[in-house]
């Protein structure tokens, strides 16, 4: 086993990949102000974005889900990669070598099982591509060519050839230093009466890449007649292909999807290809199996759900083409954003239809055309024969509810309508009310509501250093705690700015359990005086538990209140905080005088009343002079 990283090469990779730039490779990311930058959360499902990025920070948070972080962090998080895989993976990424505590530089049989997935796949597409240049893949040039696609065009895609041989490719990467159980994990390799023999043989390849651009995967096309196997044959379930979780095509669609707000979503990998040949370079594609939820997912990150994105389905006008508009129709709600289908005149895929009719029909074809739900309500009705009352009623019982689940009041009302003219129910108002009935006890019935806003209060106090004080619960109405937060913000965020003074503040002057934990942290780091470079990673190292490590990075990167952060706007935040913990001690003495009375000790009371005293001196100070009485 390799040790562990050396802690500098790590600060290195910390330091080398901007943040801001890993994130982009799997969302959209847009100004949120303040040097910010934010987007819809990978993590969680959102409507509208909380998840923020700050690039001079190196931070992530998502104010929704509260997960946050570094660029280590937030690989580790969304490619479900170990601490060493992430690093590794940042590492090849900025071409910085890394050593090992115990062991020097780390050999490849060492790396994390993802890093290696990859990069067998990476090995494998390069020399797919070379095949495709050998005599034995002439048949497979040829079905590119009679389908419109030159050699320029394979090689923009990395469409290549597997040789018909039993293990051309599994001697290849074993040459490279790849095992066999690392083959066979990673799908490129079967196992067979002996040894391990290629998964792909004979046939045209297409690499499945995820949205960061790696190849994770492979589509394999069949050539000749005496292949037994299915027409297209996929990459099996991995620890680094879900073909429910990938896109083909999406790592070069994406910049053009989020810069138009539009995504279209074709059948095939040669769709996508005759789609972006066409200009239409927003196209992407399942890996055989339906579009769902997971691909909702992926492109609601890259669209942002604004109010003009469109997604587009090229489904085939056959049956199953119809019943795949009907799946998509079921998930339709998930989008923000407005969903249409075209269908080709004579039910021509996006590649048939360039070679008969040219590039520009195939840039036409994408054009919004019907709106999805409309082609899932006709696809509904055309069932029931609605010459008929019988008939026009069934349609009904069957259409209103798909109309009840848009969530739009104002479009649904303008749906029903439609679908009281399609069915040809002159009383439309009947119609409206019956849909309008139908989502009202769908929402009577709907999931359970948003956690109790007390849940993440229990779990910061359950998470508070101990020793901390025992306050009153989080509530960000209240001034003191609002107060607290900035103070702990720009702590966190401009240290050189509240220190000195700032570290003799006791956690005892944060009233709120979350406050006096992060409070705790950053005085266990070394305090805010002479922060060095990695100051916030050690702040969040000295966190007890995920909770405070969270509020961490939600305090780092949440942005401060004043537009100008200079020490006046510091002065009044220390000052603050201070002179309500000195009003709460001076009550704390007062309540003590009462009980104390006039018999008690005299020593005793002579000094809780001296305490007084210099409180009260303190507190006038604080009043009259500001942060030059700290």
């Amino acid at each position: 086993m390799a040790g562990r990283i050396n802690d500098d090469d790590v600060k290195a990779v910390r330091d080398a990949v901007p943040i801001d730039a890993v994130v982009s490779e799997y969302l959209q990311l847009r100004n949120a102000g303040g040097g910010n930058l934010k987007g819809l959360c990978p993590f969680h499902d959102e409507k509208s974005p909380s998840f923020q990025v700050s690039p001079s920070k190196g931070l992530f948070h998502c104010f929704g889900c509260q997960e946050g972080g570094d660029t280590i962090a937030f690989v580790r998080k969304i490619d479900h990669l170990s601490f060493s895989e992430a690093v590794e993976r940042l590492a090849a990424t900025a071409g910085i070598t890394l050593r090992y505590e115990e062991g020097g530089y780390n050999p490849s049989h060492q790396r994390g099982e993802r890093i290696r997935l990859v990069e067998a796949h990476k090995a494998a597409a390069q020399f797919y591509i070379e095949q495709l240049g050998s005599p034995e893949a002439e048949i497979g040039r040829a079905f590119l060519a009679e389908r419109g696609f030159d050699q320029a065009a394979a090689a923009h895609f990395g469409v290549g050839y597997s040789p018909a041989g039993w293990d051309h490719l599994t001697r290849y990467l074993r040459g490279k230093g790849f095992s066999d159980k690392e083959l066979l994990t990673s799908g490129l390799a079967q196992e067979s009466r002996r040894n391990p023999i290629d998964r792909f043989r004979g046939r045209l390849m297409w690499p499945i890449r995820d949205v960061s651009g790696e190849v994770v995967g492979f589509g394999a096309r069949k050539l000749r007649d005496d292949d037994q196997g299915p027409k297209y044959l996929n990459t099996p379930e991995t620890p680094i292909y879900k073909k429910s979780q990938v896109l083909y095509g999406i790592d070069l669609a994406k910049k053009d999807i989020a810069k138009a707000s539009r995504a279209v979503v074709v059948e095939g990998y040669t769709d996508v290809m005759a789609c972006h040949l066409a200009g239409v370079t927003t196209a992407i594609a399942t890996c055989g199996t339906a579009f769902g939820g997971d691909h909702i997912k992926i492109l609601r990150r890259l669209l942002m759900d604004n109010g003009s994105a469109r997604v587009i389905f090229t489904f085939d006008g056959d049956a199953a083409g119809q019943k795949a508009a009907l799946r998509a129709f079921e998930d339709d709600q998930k989008f923000a954003a407005e969903t249409y289908i075209a269908i080709a005149p004579d039910n021509m895929d996006p590649c048939d239809l360039r070679l008969a009719k040219g590039d520009e029909a195939v840039a036409d074809l994408v054009q919004p055309r019907t709106p999805l739900f409309e082609f899932a309500i006709r696809q509904i009705v055309r069932r029931y024969d609605l010459e008929t009352p019988a008939g026009r009623a069934a349609a009904l019982d069957e259409a209103a509810p798909i109309v009840a689940r848009i969530k739009n009041v104002a479009s649904q009302h303008e749906v029903a309508v439609q679908l009281a003219g399609i069915l040809g129910i002159l009383d439309t108002q009947f119609v409206v009310k019956r849909v309008a009935q139908l989502a009202r006890w769908a929402r009577d019935r709907g999931g359970k509501g948003p956690a109790p806003a007390h849940h993440r209060q229990q779990q910061y106090e359950s998470a508070a250093p101990r020793g901390a004080v025992a306050g009153p619960a989080l509530n960000l109405r209240s001034p003191a705690h609002r107060t607290e937060r900035e103070l702990l913000k720009l702590a966190l965020q401009h240290p050189h700015l509240v220190s000195p003074a700032f570290d003799a503040y006791g956690a005892d002057e944060f009233t709120a359990p979350p406050y006096a934990a992060v409070r705790q942290c950053i005085q266990e780091a070394g305090g805010a005086t002479d922060a060095p470079s990695d100051y916030l990673p050690a702040v969040m190292d000295c966190a007890p538990n995920d909770v405070v490590r969270a509020l961490v990075t939600e305090l780092a990167v949440e942005a401060i209140h004043a537009r100008t952060v200079d020490e006046a706007y510091v002065g009044e935040q220390l000052v603050a905080v201070r002179r309500r913990a000195v009003d709460r001690r001076l009550l704390d003495i007062q309540g003590t005088l009462a009980r104390l009375g006039q018999n008690g000790d005299p020593a005793q009371l002579a000094a809780v009343q001296n305490e007084l005293w210099v409180l009260q001196q303190y507190g006038q100070a604080l009043r009259n002079k500001g942060a030059a009485a700290l």
